[in-house]
């Protein structure tokens, strides 16, 4: 081997120990190796462009900007609202079926996002008895379609690389149907390891907002839980004001009355999921301002709202401003805002008029913070287009009309130019990460092929056919593929082994194939650690789990996947 041999090889080898170390900053990682492989000039620079602008990766980028217009629809929310039953058996069923079905065709961590909300309010089951199951039901369903997840996406676009034809929709679905009925009975029977863990709460720390029910709203005279009130994202309804009536103790069974104010505690760039609902209309928006301009301030110990209340002193014209949100830091808000006393340091979300800048009292009564990003959604006939228009471009591309790339590309132009999205919130969700990841590991395999190192790879397997049968080489692909998805990530797992995964299958006269799907299922075999796979880290905050709860499930789990996803290998590609 020369020296350049070497040397990428320790790059490689690095790359892997800095992903062990810094597991939460895999594009920093990836990064630095691009930059010594190109600075050392193992790469040119035509090789890294073409890295950093492969079809495969470009696709993975599209869909997931143009998912972003389904996130901001209603579909995933009203669905989500028939999941929740009141036994656990039907709801576990529910949410199994849902979430695989999604994930095959939806980006399976918005799928995942969508779903959080609606779980952690239910009132029937634990939270944590619903989250591990939904994540790995995510992983399964992902693993279904060439777009259920973006591992299966890298992967494809490293195959574009080699030069080989694109992996087919439907590639993945038989291994992966297979996979989805033994791994869903697996954690149907192991549900009883499950932890059962309290909520704990953190309200008070959040903003709360009011919304008010006109008389002519469709929820008028129908529960929360029919409403969906409990199935919002990151918005909890805390309590209710029925004229001088304060309900804090709040059933899925309340009805909902014309007047009733409603008080949520969240996150308030969530805000714009209220606007929704028909007939209920936010407390700033009956001052006739707006909610597309939204400041936050805190108020000062001078101001002289303190001690006050925003009716008393006239908020709207003093100051060309509503309050949409108030926030009190270590102190719970409640009743109608019109009528609380403001207290000084505190956090309020003002809509603002055009007069608000020019007003000289702002900073003698402010401390003026930012900009509130509001998540914007979609109603009416863009909501049907970004509905319509997202399943058409995959209908069209599973079946063959147009390629992935092209339908999503169309897809994204026409949302753009109908305003179902823009470019700001394109811009804000571009998934820096993931663009910087795979083009690093495209490049990094271009260094290994320049170098030499796959070629002397390659020659050593060869000269060495008898020690490696092709099944034994596959189990071993598989096997290096899962560790590394759970030391590090799925997408850097697929990216570092499937150079290595493709010259081994050369070099052993096996079935290319056959490995490309081994790096491919291996890379989404994370049950075991909570960090090797987003959807794992989304509930393993939100369920407020332990390791050890995901050691317990996902040990068997993994071992049934596994046996699974090698034996069905084989024998839908063979050797």
């Amino acid at each position: 081997m020369t020296f350049q041999s070497y040397f990428v090889l320790a790059v490689f080898i690095l790359t892997i120990i800095g992903l062990i170390k810094f597991q939460q900053r895999p594009s920093l990682v990836f990064g630095v190796a691009l930059l010594s492989l190109f600075s050392t000039e193992m790469v040119s620079t035509e090789q890294v462009i073409k890295s950093l602008s492969n079809q495969g990766l470009l696709t993975l980028i599209l869909l997931m900007l143009c998912s972003i217009a389904l996130e901001k629809t209603r579909l995933l929310r009203l669905v989500a609202m028939k999941v929740i039953r009141p036994t656990y058996s039907a709801t576990w069923l529910r949410l199994f079926g849902f979430t695989v079905f999604s994930s095959a065709f939806l980006n399976n961590t918005a799928v995942v996002s969508t779903m959080l909300a609606p779980i952690r309010n239910n009132p029937n089951h634990s939270a944590s008895k619903l989250l591990i199951p939904l994540s790995y039901a995510a992983i399964l369903g992902g693993t279904l379609t060439l777009v259920g997840t973006s591992t299966n996406l890298i992967v494809n676009s490293l195959v574009l690389d080699m030069n080989l034809p694109s992996l087919g929709f439907f590639d993945f679905t038989l291994v992966g149907l297979a996979l989805v009925v033994t791994c869903g009975t697996t954690l149907y029977f192991c549900r009883s390891l499950l932890p059962d863990h309290m909520m704990k709460s953190s309200k008070s720390e959040s903003y709360f907002i009011e919304a008010k029910v006109n008389p002519d709203s469709t929820l008028v005279g129908k529960s929360i839980d029919e409403n969906g009130l409990r199935h919002l994202q990151s918005l909890f309804l805390v309590e209710i004001m029925r004229g001088d009536l304060q309900l804090t103790a709040i059933t899925p069974n309340e009805i909902i009355q014309a007047n009733d104010k409603l008080i949520f505690s969240g996150d308030i760039s969530k805000v714009s999921q209220l606007r929704m609902f028909d007939g209920l209309s936010i407390f700033a928006e009956n001052s006739g301002l707006p909610l597309g301009n939204l400041r936050e301030v805190v108020v000062r110990s001078e101001s002289i709202l303190n001690g006050s209340t925003l009716k008393s002193v006239g908020f709207r014209s003093l100051f060309d401003a509503a309050v949409v949100a108030i926030k009190r830091d270590g102190e719970k808000v409640s009743g109608k805002i019109g009528r609380l006393k403001i207290k000084p340091g505190d956090f309020l979300v003002l809509a603002v008029g055009e007069d608000f800048k020019s007003r000289r009292n702002i900073r003698k009564n402010f401390i003026l913070l930012s900009d509130v990003e509001l998540d914007s959604r979609l109603t009416g006939t863009k909501e049907v287009l970004a509905i319509v228009g997202f399943f058409a471009a995959i209908v069209l591309a599973a079946f063959g009309i147009l390629t992935l790339f092209k339908a999503v590309l169309l897809l994204l132009g026409v949302l753009l130019l109908t305003g179902c999205l823009t470019t700001n919130e394109l811009l804000r969700r571009f998934p820096v990460e993931i663009w910087v990841i795979i083009s690093s590991a495209i490049v990094l395999s271009y260094a290994l092929q320049n170098s030499g190192v796959i070629d002397n790879f390659t020659a050593l397997m060869s000269a060495n056919t008898d020690l490696f049968s092709p099944l034994l080489a596959l189990i071993m692909v598989y096997i290096i593929t899962l560790l590394l998805t759970e030391l590090v990530t799925n997408n850097a797992a697929a990216a570092l082994i499937f150079p290595i995964a493709y010259g081994l299958a050369n070099s052993i006269d096996a079935n290319p194939m056959a490995f490309i799907m081994a790096v491919a299922f291996g890379a989404s075999a994370s049950f075991i650690s909570p960090y090797g796979y987003q959807t794992n880290l989304m509930v393993f905050n939100a369920g407020q789990y332990k390791l050890n709860d995901f050691i317990r499930v996902g040990v068997p789990m993994s071992l049934v996947y596994s046996v699974t996803c090698v034996t069905a290998i084989v024998l839908v590609f063979g050797l």
